[in-house]
């Protein structure tokens, strides 16, 4: 059974718990600031951990789909479906100043391409997706799991993982991405509150 430890986000200001397969790649790729991305290349799956100014426009109860959504405009995918969205959850352990965060995720499956392919390279993929809403320091924790469901011959994660439809991760003793997500997100920890500025202090 694989362990959990854990795992240091944003310069230590940010803890959670998750398996030593998932690489952190950020200082590899080009990946901003605000998001810390990790990856375990044998199977093509990936957590992501963003930082994002609140979006005051969007309510609680439609936030998690609001991302998901946004996320699978930003890909040009095609076939998105929100198979599940939570209810709003507050989530006590990261209240500030007494204003109260809330929690809601959504889950999808849809067809992405790699980097720079087209959409002939595309590969079947569910995500997972939790939006953190801290009220109190105006910021929107976006978490992402993006779980490989079949892999196009043409796609570059071919060579790695294989074509055609993924083994799924408890055959190879792994633990499957909807509960390494689930573990991430529930052990999600805010340890410094200066990460979100001045006016956090």
């Amino acid at each position: 059974m694989e362990q959990f430890p854990e795992r240091p986000l944003f310069g230590g200001a940010v803890s959670t718990t998750f398996p030593l397969r998932f690489e952190d790649v950020s200082n590899i790729r080009e990946v901003p600031d605000h998001q810390e991305v990790f990856v375990d290349p044998a199977r093509d799956e990936s957590l992501i951990f963003e930082l994002l100014e609140m979006k005051h426009d969007v309510a609680d109860n439609g936030s998690a789909t609001w991302f998901l959504q946004d996320l699978a405009r930003e890909q040009g995918a095609e076939g998105n479906i929100v198979t599940e969205q939570s209810d709003v959850l507050e989530v006590s352990g990261l209240q500030f100043r007494n204003m109260p965060a809330v929690m809601t995720t959504a889950t999808a499956q849809m067809a992405i391409s790699k980097g720079r392919q087209g959409r002939e390279a595309q590969n079947l993929v569910k995500v997972y997706l939790a939006n953190l809403r801290l009220q109190g320091v105006g910021t929107d924790v976006v978490i992402t799991a993006y779980e490989p469901v079949f892999i196009n011959p043409l796609s570059e994660s071919a060579r790695s993982v294989g074509e055609g439809l993924t083994v799924p991760a408890t055959e190879s003793g792994r633990t499957a991405v909807g509960d390494v997500f689930k573990q991430a997100v529930s052990m999600f920890r805010i340890n410094d509150w200066n990460l979100f500025g001045a006016d956090a202090v």
